[in-house]
Formats: structure tokens, C-alpha cells, sequence
């Protein structure tokens, strides 16, 4: 604080200044501030005072020196002093002024405090109002932000302003609803969230077929490159689909599945990632993977049907189902490589089990109605196409072999009934007739089909050409051909069971032959026509040879590695029999042919005249006999022809000899031995003018046993070394009964030349049941 001396200074001075001023105004602002202090007040009537006093003591000595100055001085300071009680009163009146408006400022400055702390109040309140506002316009931002999709920033928002915002008005009951909303937001947020997953999922899987459609492409474009490759480079043919040489070999290719402009195939997993993210935000990622699970458990049975029909010949609903299968399980298989611990192996596989066991239960429930078997080629075609696929994707399609074994066995079913259908009509409508071929086209396609080795070479022929069989032999063959490509048809692509292809196959077509083709020709044997049957032991030993080669193809085509040991068919045995059974039945019908000409021989045994000619039932067995060699018989080969006049000419003798052994013949005159001498040497001319010497000596012990019956000296045939050099054929009983017949006829025919009686005339009719 100021001391009392400095004031006074300050004062004295200011009087000073007031006294010399012209004007009493100018300085009187001067002493405002201190007269506004009460304290102040007396020190300046003190100053003025001494000033007064100090003027005076001057004024009396300059009076001192000049009295007329004085005078006029103390005029002055007079003046002087009544101006200063002027100014005094002035100042006093200043003073009071100056405190009423002191106490009007000093209200003023309370009404200032107050209006102070009132603005402070409403500054305060202002603040909080916008503390307040701004928790509210960030809590409208989450649900702004939430209805823009954009959850994320939303869920930051949501904590910002619960860790920050609510803080700063903690103190506001706002801030506790706001608060108490915080976890309704979060929910809204994780519903919205699984509402947009949701349909993400639904998306997902609509585009389930058509991922799958891609990836059948993709995987069909990968079979042709490869085949195309094995074409080029044989080193390739034993390299499958999807093995480590055919995958390194597609390396380069950059076709991707998921995302692929050309195919129109875009599949964003952002939805997913962003659900993920905002459900780790929230901390509930395992209640994520729960939920993720049991949605796409649910949607799994969406895309299963509850039925399927395997009737489209484009098996659009078969293709439907595997191609949403497969599109299912990419998307597993990508959401796994591109997240982390949301999908586990056992997950993918569960559900990956479960839709291909359903997928086989519809496809076995449906498989009964299929009848054809080019349609059930395709739809193993289908599955294969689909087993390529995911094994290319990392799934074990194992489940799925049981199925192709089930395809396969009706596949076989069904290409079993479809050739013996075939088989069947070939046989049936046969006119089994040599076959006749115009051109040499025609000669070139039925030996590039047949199992047939030609007898001529191909610069040799004529035509019109006959070949040894009819045309069921190269239509068999064809079928036959047919039948093993279309088997190995299934072993393309996926199916491994090679094994069970070989035994089917070897099975099937062994049926076929064995009951279709060969039980059929046999059944045909019953025929009276020599030339069919002809035909058909030809036929069935052209199929005995194809039945050969048959199993050399067999051996050398069968896919099985691990088989050993050589192919036999059951077929070439029984072709083998049926041939000794046309044989046989050749040799029955031309016997049965000679049985009915034989009994048509009507020789009279107590003829009196000897016949002029042959007898007309033998010139119609040698004329029936040359006809069937030059005709029926030529077709066959010669050792079968030989045996076949071997045994009919064998048989003929033996009916020839019955005849007079019959009986009801007791007795035969020298007329009726020289008729039949007259037939056997006919008939040995016959067979001499054949060519072949044994079948000349078939006939030995009928051309001897009728000159022992026409000899004069029967005695001789008692005579044992006679007997052997002139009648060693004949049988020694049959020999003397017919000895005995001719003796007694020979005596009867010199005693009475008359007409025989009847029975014994008609007495070879017996022979008739014999022999028919």
C-alpha cells in the first residue's frame, strides 16, 4: 500500500494543476477515484487546505514587497477562495453523487454476480444439454448406421459411446436409459446381422445347383483335356482323373469355381466375414459357430427332395440333385480354407455323408422304374461326372462305389434281357438257309464281325459268294461285339470294381449263349428237315470256333489287373454238345428217312419169278441219298459228311437184312433171294459210284449174307475156313436161319409154282413197328 506522503504529493499536485487551469472542469476527473474512497475525502480538503495556506503565506510576502499587489492579490486569492468553496461544495455534492452511484454500482455488480452465476448455470446446462444431445445423436447414429447395413461401425459407435459418452453424464438419468439400451442395441445389431447371414445362406444355396453345374463343366472339360493328352502321349493313358500327374499336368489352369466371369459365377463370402467379425466383437463366436451349423444343417435338408425320378432321358432331376450336392459341399469346403476354426473337418463330413446317403436312398428307391439301359448308362454317367468332381475337392466319395455297384448290376440286367430280346429274334426269324452275300462290301462286314476263317482268299472269291452259315451267326456276332462294349462302357471314368465287370460280363454273355443261342438251336434240333438241321449243327460249329476266340478277347480285354488264369466259357461246351447232338439228330432223321423207305419194300418171299428190276423203294433211297449229298448234306464238313453216310448206309443194311430175318418169314424161295440180290447189288453200285471204299465195305455183311442165301452149296458155310474166307460178315445165327428160310423155300417152290399165300406175301409189314 501507498504511503501518506505519496499521496499528499499526488493530491498537492493536482490541486496545483486544478489552480493554474483555466478551465475548473479539466482536471476534476482527476480526483474522481479518490474521492470516490471516503478515506481520500480529508486528505484533499487537507491538501486543499495547505494549499490555501502556502498561497497565502506567498501571496503575504509578495504583499510584503508590493502592498498594491497584495491587494489585488488578496482580491485574487478572495476569489480564489470563494471558487474553492465553490468547488468544496461542488465536490461534496460530487462525493454524494459519486457514492449513489457507487451503491447503484456495487448493486449493479451483485445483479452482475448473480446474472454471472446465472449464465454460468446456463452454461452448464447448455454444456450438459449438449453432452446429452450429442449421446443421443450418436445413439441415433448406431441405429442410422445399423439401418445402412454398415454393423460395424455401428457396434464401434456402441461402445464409444458407452465407454466415453455415458461418462461425461453419468450424473443424468439419460445416461442410465441409455445405457440400460446399450445391450438391446447390441441384439438389434447380432439380429441384423443373422437376418443378413440368413440370407446370404438362402442366396448360397439357390446358387447351390448352379456352382455345381459349373463345377460338372469344369470337371468335364478336365476329362476331355486329359483324354486328349493320353491321345498325344501314351505315357498319360494310365494317369486317371484327379491323379497327382493328371493335377500337376492342369496346374496352369486358372479356372475358378467360385468366381468365374465367363460362367457368371460370383460367390462373396463378405456377409459371412462380416457376421463373424461382429459376432467376435460381441464375444459370442461360439454361439455363431452353433447357429452356423445348425443352418446349414437345415439348409442341407432343403436341397434334398423328398423324391426323384429317373425317367428324364436328359436326367435333368438326378442332375438337379447332384449338382446342389456338390454346390453344397464347395461351399463347405471354401468356407473352411477361408476362415478360421468356424468349420470343422468332422462338420463338412457329417454333412457330407448325410446328403450323399440320401442321395443314394432316393436313387435306389427310384432305380426300379428304369427299363432301359441307355438311360441308366447315363445316369451312372451323372455319378461319376459327380464323384470326379468332389474327389477333385478333398471328399471321400466311397460311399458312393456301393451305388455304382448297384447302377452296374441293373445296368447288366438290363443289357442282359435287352441282347436276349435280341438273341432271341435272331434265332426265331432265321431262315437258316446258307447265307448268299452279292458284293464283296457285304463279304468284308460280315468277316470283320464274324469269328470266320474263309476257305478262299479274299482275291478269290465270286459273287454272288455262299457262306457255310446263316446269317444268325454274324447277327449273333454283332450282338455279341455289342454286348462286351457296352458292358465296358460302365468301366469308364470312376468305376474301379474292373473285377466285377470281367466276372459279370463272362457270366452274362456265357447265359446268353448258353440259353438264348444254343439252347434255342437245340430246342430247333426237333425239326423233320434234314437241310435245317443241317444248317444248325453248321451254325453251332461256327459258334463252338467264336466261343474260342471268345475267350481269348475275354482274357486279353478284361480290365482287372489282379485276374490270372485263363477264360473258359461254358457256352463252348455246351455249343460242343449241341454239335454232337445235330450230329445225332442228322444221323436220326436219315435213318428215320431210311426206316420208311425200307418198309415201303414189298418183296414176295415165295415168288415164283425173279424180279426184272430193282426194287422201287431202293432206287428211291439212292435217289434220296444223292439228293441229300449233293444238296443237304454238302454244307457240312467232310469228316461229318463221311460218318453221316456211314451210319446211313449202315442203318440201311441192317433194315435190309431185318427183312427177310423178320418173323412172320418162314420161307424164302431162290425168286425172292435173287429180287433181293438184285437191290443189294443195285444199292452196292450206288455207293461204289460215291467214291469211298470203306462205305463200300459197310456193306459187306449184307452184299455176303445174300450170296451165302443165293449160294448152291449151302454147306460151305459150315465149313469153317470157307465161312471165313467167303462169308466172315455174316452173322453165324442169322447166317442159318436164313439158311434154314431159303432151304425150306427152295423145296416148296419146286414142289408147287403156285401163288404164295397172303401172310407170308405181306409178311415185311411186321417190320414196319419194328423198325418205324
Amino acid at each position: 500500500m501507498p504511503s501518506a506522503v505519496d499521496q499528499r504529493d499526488d493530491l498537492w499536485l493536482a490541486i496545483k494543476q486544478i489552480s493554474q487551469s483555466s478551465s475548473d472542469s479539466d482536471y476534476i476527473e482527476q480526483l474522481v477515484p479518490i474521492m470516490k474512497d471516503a478515506r481520500h475525502t480529508n486528505q484533499l480538503l487537507q491538501a486543499f487546505d495547505q494549499y490555501s495556506n502556502d498561497r497565502e503565506s506567498e501571496i503575504e510576502r509578495i504583499c510584503s514587497a508590493n502592498h498594491q499587489e497584495f491587494i489585488g492579490s488578496v482580491d485574487s486569492l478572495l476569489k480564489v477562495r470563494s471558487g474553492t468553496v465553490d468547488i468544496t461544495d461542488e465536490i461534496l455534492e460530487l462525493q454524494a453523487s459519486i457514492q449513489e452511484s457507487a451503491d447503484k454500482l456495487h448493486a449493479q455488480k451483485q445483479a452482475l454476480k448473480e446474472s454471472r452465476n446465472v449464465r454460468q448455470n446456463i452454461n452448464e446446462a447448455n454444456a450438459a444439454l449438449n453432452d446429452c444431445l450429442e449421446v443421443l445423436r450418436l445413439a441415433n447414429q448406431v441405429y442410422e448406421l445399423l439401418k445402412e447395413k454398415n454393423y460395424y461401425a455401428a457396434l464401434r459407435a456402441l461402445d464409444e459411446l458407452q465407454t466415453i459418452h455415458l461418462k461425461g453424464i453419468s450424473r443424468y438419468s439419460l445416461a442410465g436409459l441409455i445405457d440400460k439400451s446399450v445391450p438391446v442395441a447390441r441384439e438389434q445389431i447380432r439380429e441384423a446381422v443373422k437376418a443378413d447371414l440368413s440370407t446370404w445362406l438362402y442366396r448360397v444355396r439357390e446358387s447351390s445347383q448352379f456352382l455345381g453345374e459349373v463345377s460338372f463343366y469344369y470337371t468335364d472339360v478336365r476329362r476331355t483335356r486329359n483324354q486328349e493328352r493320353s491321345e498325344a502321349d501314351s505315357r498319360f493313358s494310365k494317369f486317371k482323373l484327379n491323379s497327382a500327374i493328371e493335377l500337376v499336368a492342369d496346374e496352369t489352369d486358372e479356372f475358378d469355381v467360385l468366381n468365374n466371369e465367363e460362367a457368371g459365377n460370383e460367390t462373396d463370402f463378405t456377409p459371412l466375414f462380416e457376421a463373424m467379425h461382429i459376432y467376435d466383437t460381441l464375444g459370442k463366436r461360439e454361439q455363431f459357430k452353433a447357429e452356423y451349423a445348425e443352418d446349414r444343417k437345415l439348409q442341407k435338408d432343403l436341397i434334398l427332395p423328398q423324391t426323384l425320378s429317373l425317367l428324364d432321358e436328359e436326367c435333368g432331376e438326378l442332375s438337379s440333385l447332384l449338382e446342389s450336392i456338390a454346390g453344397f459341399a464347395i461351399i463347405e469346403k471354401a468356407t473352411a480354407a477361408k476362415t478360421i476354426n468356424l468349420r470343422s473337418q468332422a462338420d463338412i463330413d457329417e454333412l457330407w455323408d448325410a446328403m450323399c446317403a440320401r442321395a443314394i436312398e432316393l436313387i435306389t428307391k427310384a432305380l426300379p422304374q428304369v427299363s432301359n439301359d441307355e438311360l441308366l448308362l447315363r445316369i451312372k454317367g451323372r455319378v461319376a461326372l459327380f464323384m470326379l468332381t468332389m474327389e477333385k475337392w478333398g471328399y471321400s466319395v466311397s460311399t458312393m462305389n456301393d451305388l455304382l455297384l448297384t447302377l452296374f448290376s441293373k445296368y447288366s440286367e438290363l443289357l442282359k434281357s435287352r441282347f436276349s430280346e435280341d438273341f432271341t429274334e435272331i434265332v426265331t426269324t432265321d431262315d437258316y438257309m446258307p447265307m448268299t452275300l452279292n458284293s464283296i462290301e457285304e463279304y468284308d462286314k460280315v468277316v470283320t464281325v464274324s469269328w470266320y476263317t474263309p476257305e478262299k482268299e479274299r482275291e478269290e472269291l465270286t459273287f454272288p459268294c455262299v457262306l457255310p452259315f446263316s446269317q444268325m451267326y454274324p447277327l449273333c456276332c454283332i450282338d455279341v461285339r455289342n454286348f462286351l462294349n457296352q458292358i465296358y462302357l460302365f468301366s469308364d471314368d470312376y468305376f474301379q470294381k474292373s473285377s466285377i465287370i470281367d466276372e459279370t460280363l463272362r457270366t452274362s454273355l456265357d447265359d446268353l449263349l448258353c440259353n438264348e443261342v444254343c439252347q434255342s438251336l437245340v430246342d430247333r434240333l426237333a425239326s423233320q428237315y434234314p437241310g435245317q438241321i443241317v444248317q444248325i449243327l453248321t451254325n453251332v460249329e461256327h459258334f463252338e470256333t467264336a466261343c474260342h476266340e471268345l475267350e481269348a478277347l475275354l482274357f486279353e480285354a478284361r480290365s482287372s489287373p489282379a485276374a490270372t488264369g485263363p477264360i473258359t466259357l461254358q457256352a463252348t461246351e455246351k455249343f460242343k454238345t449241341a454239335k454232337k447232338q445235330a450230329s445225332d439228330r442228322i444221323f436220326e432223321v436219315v435213318n428215320s428217312k431210311i426206316d420208311q423207305l425200307v418198309e415201303t419194300a414189298e418183296y414176295e418171299w415165295m415168288a415164283t419169278k425173279p424180279a426184272s428190276e430193282p426194287s422201287d423203294y431202293m432206287k428211291e433211297m439212292t435217289r434220296w441219298l444223292s439228293d441229300i449229298s449233293n444238296s443237304v448234306l454238302l454244307a457240312l464238313p467232310e469228316e461229318v459228311k463221311g460218318f453221316v453216310y456211314f451210319d446211313a448206309l449202315s442203318h440201311a443194311k441192317d433194315a435190309i437184312l431185318a427183312l427177310p430175318l423178320d418173323e412172320t418169314v418162314k420161307r424164302i424161295t431162290p425168286a425172292a433171294v435173287s429180287a433181293l440180290a438184285m437191290d443189294t447189288r443195285y444199292l452196292a453200285n450206288f455207293v461204289e459210284g460215291l467214291g469211298d471204299p470203306l462205305l463200300l465195305d459197310n456193306l459187306d455183311e449184307l452184299t455176303q449174307t445174300v450170296q451165302l442165301m443165293g449160294a448152291e452149296d449151302h454147306m460151305e458155310y459150315f465149313d469153317v475156313a470157307q465161312r471165313n474166307k467167303k462169308y466172315g460178315k455174316v452173322d453165324a445165327m442169322k447166317g442159318q436161319m436164313l439158311i434154314a428160310k431159303v432151304q425150306e423155300g427152295a423145296t416148296i417152290a419146286s414142289q408147287s409154282p403156285t401163288k404164295p399165300p397172303e401172310r407170308e406175301r405181306f409178311g415185311t409189314l411186321g417190320s414196319r413197328f419194328r423198325f418205324g
